[in-house]
């Protein structure tokens, strides 16, 4: 593997991007060209990681075509709500045995579709085996600081997996596989529904006790969930469910836990949204949750009563009263 090419230079999709830049070749692609411009000029990128160098062998383009032919691996790095459009782009300068990499935690709206699924949709030759997802407990900024963590790659072919382990893996970013795509993409989307809800916790002033009780329902529902869906119940337990949990619902650096918190203290919505720089993909992918939901018969009381703080005006401390005084039941059968 030689050449890597990243596809959104947002937050994370810049640090993958000098993460594998230390190992191949790797060109970032920025829908803006000016970005591109400012990226190759000062070595920075001011929009989404102020005041961080970048390595320098990254080069940055907004041209697409350019970015992504002759690429060994392509690594989509863009909100849910673009991914489909971008990669339409893409398919075309590929060929059916480059690896496509997602990084986007989210679920497409109205169609219900992964990541993963919408590659297959527009690729539908493309082997179906070398679509993956890397995940797990991944905040850009403290990445980027050079602060350890880990993550997992999900994909189908084994050893294409430890190729893109190998181009990733470093001193403080330990990457590890799993042939589970499905359970590790459904979890690293279903969480962000769960950190709103922890914002919407801290931001109505709960404590330690509350949010643990939070994140351990959190954790069945997407479980539950997972499972119904295809995922494997240890996916769940792992990096991509329990670690990637941990992390977005107790870090004030998650955007999807701002937007709760946000909430909690009277701002709305749109106001919210608008104070943010980038994609709260929870806020999106709540209600296309609650569809796979639906569909899959599985019951999701936490995701339901964000959606109702979301989009129907409930108050959050209203959701809380009420999923506090839900019917009694087992914990092994709630």
């Amino acid at each position: 593997m030689q050449r890597v090419t990243v596809v959104g230079a947002g937050s994370w999709g810049t640090t993958l991007a000098s993460i594998a830049a230390s190992s191949v070749e790797t060109t970032l692609w920025a829908r803006r060209p000016d970005l591109a411009r400012v990226i190759n000029d000062t070595g920075q990128n001011p929009d989404y990681l102020p005041g961080y160098d970048l390595p320098s062998p990254l080069s940055a383009t907004s041209d697409l075509v350019e970015a992504v032919e002759q690429s060994d691996l392509v690594i989509m790095a863009v909100p849910s709500h673009g991914f489909r459009e971008v990669f339409r782009s893409v398919a075309p300068r590929t060929n059916d045995t480059t690896p496509i990499l997602s990084l986007t935690k989210g679920i497409e709206e109205g169609t219900l579709a992964s990541m993963t699924r919408i590659v297959q949709e527009e690729a539908p030759t493309h082997d179906s085996d070398l679509t993956g997802v890397l995940t797990g407990p991944n905040l850009a900024g403290e990445i980027i600081a050079g602060q350890p963590t880990a993550a997992v790659i999900a994909m189908g072919h084994e050893a294409t997996a430890r190729e893109i382990q190998k181009v990733l893996m470093g001193p403080t970013f330990r990457v590890y596989t799993n042939d589970d795509v499905v359970g590790c993409e459904l979890a690293g989307a279903m969480k962000n529904v769960m950190a709103i809800a922890a914002g919407m916790s801290d931001g109505l002033g709960f404590g330690d006790n509350t949010r643990a009780a939070l994140l351990t329902r959190a954790l069945a529902e997407l479980t539950r969930l997972g499972i119904a869906l295809g995922g494997s119940p240890t996916t769940f337990a792992g990096l991509a469910g329990m670690g990637d949990l941990i992390a977005t619902c107790s870090s004030t650096q998650s955007r999807n836990h701002r937007v709760g918190s946000g909430l909690a203290i009277g701002k709305s919505l749109d106001q919210v949204i608008s104070e943010m720089n980038m994609v709260a993909e929870g806020v999106k992918t709540t209600r296309a949750v609650l569809g796979l939901a639906q569909k899959a018969d599985v019951e999701m009381p936490i995701a339901e009563h964000v959606a109702m703080v979301l989009y129907e005006g409930m108050p959050p401390r209203d959701a809380v009263l009420s999923l506090m005084t839900r019917e009694a039941k087992s914990e092994q059968d709630d």
